[in-house]
């Protein structure tokens, strides 16, 4: 069934588990990613980037996820991912998402809440939740720029949270998306202070190469949202590829149960870690 992200997270935070936002790019991630939450009882939150709008259309993939949570046997929120622009934003909720997000990262913190705050206002008509960012998660949502990791202030999402009253806080603690080069070192010193002194439910970006454990760890420790997207397309890839060379794929209906395949398997594998199992 499609809910807003907001009572997913709230049910997380009094859980003490994260709900997994897994990025889908075609209708066969999307049914992968449902057949694990159907399988493990599991609320999940499907979510696309506006960079990754070039290959699947907002006014295409959007529907088919709204239509695809609306008719999912368990709790399905149905996100925007890092908006950059109104206008996309926008769209999203004519459509019927559950939640956006609008990342001002790579603004000045001033500037950053008050496009939020616009944002916010956007919204309410549509009692929609809203994520943000502070900090800056390293590299970038489709791999284009090596972006630094500049890991968040305490008192930057402090006063964040004040001024905002935002439903979902994306903040960096070492993360970074895409693919790691070597295995990532988190900043739980900042996560738990930021967690302290903060009511806001917490988001972890670039899931991708974190450690089970240390994914346990956030989720433990104010994490209520972790998105995961380069693990999902690298193992859809990864399936299609295995599947061709044992010569299990003789037609296009094998290829589509690959890509739906290797969605599946990702998603199980990590919400399983996140602790969603049997939360629906």
């Amino acid at each position: 069934m499609l809910v807003n992200m907001r009572d997913l997270l709230a049910d997380a935070q009094e859980g003490n588990y994260a709900v997994g936002s897994f990025s889908v790019a075609n209708m066969e991630m999307v049914l992968g990613v449902l057949k694990a939450a159907k399988e493990l009882k599991a609320p999940v939150i499907l979510q696309i980037a506006e960079v990754r709008l070039k290959q699947s259309p907002l006014e295409i993939i959007g529907p088919l996820m709204v239509a695809a949570a609306e008719a999912a046997d368990t709790p399905v929120a149905v996100h925007f991912d890092h908006g950059k622009t109104l206008e996309k934003i926008g769209q999203a909720l004519d459509l019927g998402f559950t939640s956006v997000m609008f990342d001002g990262s790579h603004l000045e913190l001033d500037e950053n809440i008050a496009m939020t705050k616009k944002v916010m206002e956007m919204a309410q008509d549509y009692d929609a939740a809203v994520e943000a960012e502070i900090g800056c998660v390293g590299g970038s949502e489709d791999g284009s720029e090596d972006i630094a990791i500049n890991c968040t202030k305490l008192e930057d999402a402090v006063r964040f949270e004040t001024e905002t009253n935002v439903d979902a806080l994306a903040i960096a603690i070492g993360n970074a998306h895409g693919n790691y080069k070597s295995t990532p070192k988190l900043r739980f010193d900042i996560l738990e202070e930021v967690e302290k002194n903060t009511d806001v439910p917490l988001v972890l970006h670039g899931g991708t190469g974190i450690t089970p454990d240390d994914f346990v760890k956030c989720s433990h420790t104010g994490i209520k949202k972790i998105n995961i997207a380069t693990a999902t397309f690298d193992m859809v890839e990864n399936t299609v590829h295995k599947c061709y060379n044992d010569g299990g794929i003789n037609g296009y209906y094998d290829l589509q149960a690959a890509e739906v395949e290797g969605a599946y398997q990702n998603a199980k594998k990590h919400i399983l870690i996140f602790g969603t199992d049997n939360k629906a």
